[in-house]
């Protein structure tokens, strides 16, 4: 299903099944129509008019899931300031909430951070019956009308047509400067890349990351297939990133990881000689501690860790620079198999210890 943006209010509105009379005193702005609203995460949102993480020129050569999974809004967010004393949100949703194994908060909602322009704080997250795919949400009712900063983070697994911003009829709308500037860290990946299972967008590691490093944060996880394929990393090279992350080999065999990484590394440094590229092995799974049980040698080699070692000492070789290893299984600290919710997919408490290890080898690169 599309995600096309429709710029007219009015129309917006006709299609979110609610009554927009029931709240008075509100002015409803649609972001993309907006001057002072700064839209982040969709990289050809101004071109395409979609909420879309990749562009609709490349559809028909991408691999029918991919097509589908880039209209998922992982990682997209909404930035400005107001002095508005209410702040609502309404939604138009591709579909329903659907997941057995991820909270609808995360698959559909989106949530909020206020603040200023050093700091946000999360404050709340959208509430809406689980048979509903759209909603119109009070974010907040403050007392003063002091100017804040607004960042409001998208779903992680759903597509969204529509959104408009609801503020006091009389308040500003200001740009807003919380993400410095020139900062874009491009990550590609898996489900977990996407976001799988965390209980609010915010919780996502990219989204960690984006507060934490204060820069745009480009979430391309494509739930399942994230398969190394080479005309993503060709759209992956459009960007003006300061950073590139590859996560991608849960989703793969080792004989297709060991097929795609070479030529997906290739195309991004080729494009981009200069750009800092990251590669991130497999995290570490519960049945790691139950190797005996599984008949499996405790002591077998890291196939995936070392391809990815080999594969970066020889692009070197050829010349490439500046090609960065993270050992996937430092990143959720000693008690990993505390913190996902299947073996796989992590927790908030996991994408927490991923933001956080991630931090220190990025900070400076970003």
């Amino acid at each position: 299903m599309s995600n096309q943006i429709d710029t007219s209010t009015e129309q917006i509105k006709s299609n979110i099944s609610f009554d927009f009379s029931t709240i008075q005193g509100i002015r409803w702005i649609n972001p993309m129509e907006s001057q002072d609203i700064r839209m982040k995460g969709f990289p050809w949102i101004k071109e395409d008019k979609v909420y879309r993480r990749l562009p609709v020129g490349v559809k028909e050569q991408l691999r029918a899931p991919v097509d589908s999974l880039s209209n998922n809004t992982a990682g997209g967010q909404i930035h400005f300031t107001t002095d508005s004393k209410r702040l609502y949100i309404a939604v138009k949703l591709a579909g329903k909430a659907n997941m057995y194994h991820m909270p609808a908060t995360g698959q559909c909602g989106f949530d909020l951070y206020v603040g200023n322009q050093e700091e946000v704080r999360y404050y709340k997250t959208t509430r809406f019956g689980l048979s509903q795919d759209s909603y119109v949400v009070e974010m907040f009712n403050f007392v003063n009308d002091k100017t804040r900063t607004v960042v409001l983070n998208f779903p992680l697994y759903i597509g969204v047509q529509h959104v408009l911003v609801g503020i006091d009829e009389q308040a500003v709308v200001g740009k807003s400067n919380f993400l410095q500037p020139g900062k874009k860290a491009v990550f590609y990946g898996t489900s977990i890349t996407q976001g799988g299972c965390a209980s609010r967008p915010g919780m996502v590691y990219t989204n960690i990351l984006s507060r934490t490093l204060r820069a745009e944060c480009v979430n391309l996880g494509f739930s399942g297939n994230g398969q190394g394929d080479a005309i993503v990393a060709e759209c992956m090279a459009q960007i003006d990133a300061s950073c590139y992350v590859l996560d991608y080999v849960a989703n793969c065999t080792v004989d297709m990881y060991k097929e795609t990484l070479p030529v997906f590394m290739k195309i991004l440094k080729d494009a981009k000689p200069d750009i800092p590229l990251f590669v991130i092995s497999g995290l570490k799974k519960a049945a790691h501690y139950f190797k005996d049980d599984l008949g499996q040698d405790p002591n077998q080699p890291d196939v995936i860790k070392d391809y990815t070692l080999e594969t970066i000492e020889q692009l070197k070789k050829q010349g490439y620079e500046n090609l960065h290893f993270i050992d996937g299984k430092m990143l959720c600290g000693e008690d990993f198999e505390e913190t996902t919710v299947d073996t796989s997919h992590p927790t908030d408490l996991g994408f927490y210890f991923m933001a956080k290890s991630l931090y220190p080898i990025l900070k400076d690169y970003v």
